[in-house]
């Protein structure tokens, strides 16, 4: 069977996108598998369907790169954005398998397009220990704080945790290292309204299998988590959280690249009006047989 097929990438996190709003794509693990191949195939992290809906302008499905259909992916939610712009398409509601988003365009190119995707609610986020927390932001993540992030070593680390019985199903791993920098006061960096944190980011990737230049979900994850990292250390501090609500903005990098993480807080681990941007970027497309 011969495809027509675009590869897409988002700081770096990469994939297969076909236009399936005639519902003719059925392809099986294996095929999704042989796609997602680095050497036999077109090469990604994990393949997409953009279809038809009809009650929002188009609608996602994903997979991971290990054939099997995938919880949501931010990078992948943008790219698909900026396929369906590339097609024609002007509007950007969709529904993935975690519920509904809104994407924008920010800038548009044939080549390389800002886009921002808005994603799903957060409400409480568990501790699993002083510096990790384990939080769903449309897959699961926990996301860990390590003071050498370069040198840190993802993959085996990734893999403990990854597999650990204490989150049935398995789990995405992030490992985070913040900006631990003081301001005027002698605290860790402000909170108030307006703030920009800055984090870099590492993630080992549910589905792939190993660490990936850069997880839309687990970016999203991290910067909540180190929001909540420096205010419980604030409410430790000073017995009573600081500035809410409040709309922060966080600077991420990834190997890949960077992205902007947006919320807004409302107080009581509640997070609401979260928003993933960053480039989306048209690299090739191609027909091949499968």
């Amino acid at each position: 069977m011969k495809l027509k097929v675009s590869k897409y990438q988002g700081a770096g996190n990469d994939f297969v996108i076909l236009d399936n709003r005639d519902g003719l794509a059925n392809l099986s693990r294996e095929q999704i598998k042989l796609l997602c191949d680095r050497r036999f195939g077109v090469g990604a992290d994990g393949l997409m369907y953009l279809n038809a809906s009809n009650k929002y302008d188009f609608s996602m499905k994903y997979f991971n790169s290990d054939g099997n259909e995938g919880t949501m992916c931010g990078n992948g939610g943008r790219c698909l954005v900026a396929f369906a712009a590339h097609k024609g398409i002007k509007k950007y509601r969709f529904d993935a398998i975690d519920g509904e988003h809104i994407g924008k365009v920010y800038k548009y190119s044939p080549s390389v397009s800002d886009v921002e995707i808005r994603m799903i609610d957060v409400h409480g986020i568990k501790e699993h220990s002083p510096k990790s927390f384990y939080l769903n932001t449309g897959s699961p993540h926990l996301v860990i704080f390590v003071d050498n992030l370069k040198d840190y070593d993802v993959d085996n680390n990734g893999k403990l945790w990854r597999h650990h019985q204490v989150f049935p199903g398995g789990t995405n791993v992030n490992f985070v290292q913040g900006n631990w920098g003081k301001d005027s006061s002698g605290w860790s960096q402000s909170l108030e309204p307006g703030s920009s944190l800055e984090l870099s980011v590492r993630t080992y990737e549910r589905g792939v299998e190993a660490e990936t230049f850069a997880c839309g979900t687990g970016i999203t994850a991290s910067a909540i988590a180190y929001h909540r990292l420096l205010n419980k250390n604030y409410i430790t501090r000073f017995g009573k959280e600081e500035f809410y609500p409040a709309d922060i903005k966080t600077r991420v990098k990834a190997i890949g690249g960077d992205l902007e993480v947006n919320f807004r807080y409302l107080g009581n681990e509640k997070y609401s009006d979260i928003f993933l941007r960053g480039p989306a970027t048209f690299v090739f497309e191609c027909e091949i047989n499968i």
